[in-house]
């Protein structure tokens, strides 16, 4: 991830050396790389590494908590809520900037409350209701934004496919420091939760018998993994599969054993800094970042659900 963090802020149109970037980042005088390292590469390739850690790290939370590789923000409409508030914002109101940022947030914090409260029953919110309430939202949440785009101007409707595509174009340290704030806050709380969420791979009943409050840690976990996911999707946009293709790739690496929540994030961090370079340079054609792991998610998607149907539904 380092590797990549660093080719990021060397590799372009222009090539610059190690030490030119170092001079840079520590502030001092760098002929013809102070603009193009300092004020475009380095905020671009920080708040890509931040958005990935927090795409990772909620994915494989969701993951992990409901047992179900399919329960992804970016699958269970969380994400798709945030975009169609954002999608609102922009057409149908001519908002931008940070008040899209926020509606985003607010959205998908509300999208995730009505998930939660619609699969709950019986004083549980169990995996795969969850999971299927989620899609269905997603669903819902994926049409109102293609009636927006339907009735947007060919300006709005740039705007908003802008946003909607998941791009770090334009990336600015406000940005960087809204998600660094977030990251601080409540990544701990759920790297705090690792074990209980290691023992829940059990089931329900085997985690309450071991001591784990399920209930009580489903819902601390979905709270702050859904605050890393929108105050990410609103720096960023929604990344396309990011948060979905984290663990399963961590798992590949390291094996199903022990937590993934670090695993996890690090290989969001990768990924995206890795799809970011390879949108704007290995095409002939930049393409954001949304894009490329667009790319990457969707094969893995279907493989997902092949295997599903010919294992009669076991994950």
């Amino acid at each position: 991830m380092g590797g990549a963090y660093c080719g990021a802020l060397m590799f372009g149109d222009t090539v610059y050396s190690p030490a030119e970037v170092w001079a840079v980042v520590l502030g001092n005088d760098a002929p013809g790389a102070q603009f193009v390292v300092g004020r475009l590469r380095l905020p671009r390739a920080t708040l890509a590494l931040l958005v990935g850690l927090s795409f990772g790290l909620a994915g494989v939370t969701f993951q992990t908590l409901l047992r179900n590789p399919l329960a992804s923000p970016d699958v269970i409409g969380i994400t798709e809520g945030a975009s169609a508030a954002a999608a609102v914002a922009i057409v149908s109101f001519a908002l931008s900037g940070l008040v899209v940022s926020w509606l985003a947030v607010t959205a998908g914090i509300g999208v995730t409350l009505t998930i939660y409260l619609l699969a709950y029953r019986r004083g549980v919110a169990a995996g795969a209701r969850l999971v299927l309430i989620g899609i269905g939202v997603a669903a819902v949440m994926q049409s109102v934004v293609a009636w927006q785009l339907e009735r947007a101007t060919s300006f709005e409707f740039s705007q908003a496919l802008r946003w909607l595509t998941g791009s770090l174009n334009g990336a600015v340290w406000r940005d960087v420091v809204v998600v660094l704030v977030a990251l601080a806050v409540l990544g701990p709380i759920v790297l705090l939760q690792s074990r209980n969420l290691v023992i829940g791979r059990l089931g329900d009943d085997a985690a309450s018998a071991l001591g784990v409050r399920v209930e009580l840690v489903r819902l601390l976990t979905i709270v702050c993994a859904v605050g890393l996911i929108c105050f990410a999707t609103a720096a960023s946009g929604p990344i396309a599969f990011l948060a979905f293709l984290a663990g399963p790739v961590a798992v590949r690496i390291i094996g199903p054993r022990g937590s993934l929540l670090v695993p996890a994030a690090l290989v969001g961090a990768l990924i995206t800094l890795l799809a970011d370079l390879a949108g704007q340079y290995a095409f002939g054609h930049r393409f954001p970042v949304g894009v490329v792991t667009g790319i990457l998610g969707a094969p893995y998607l279907i493989y997902l659900i092949i295997r599903i149907n010919r294992t009669g539904g076991t994950l």
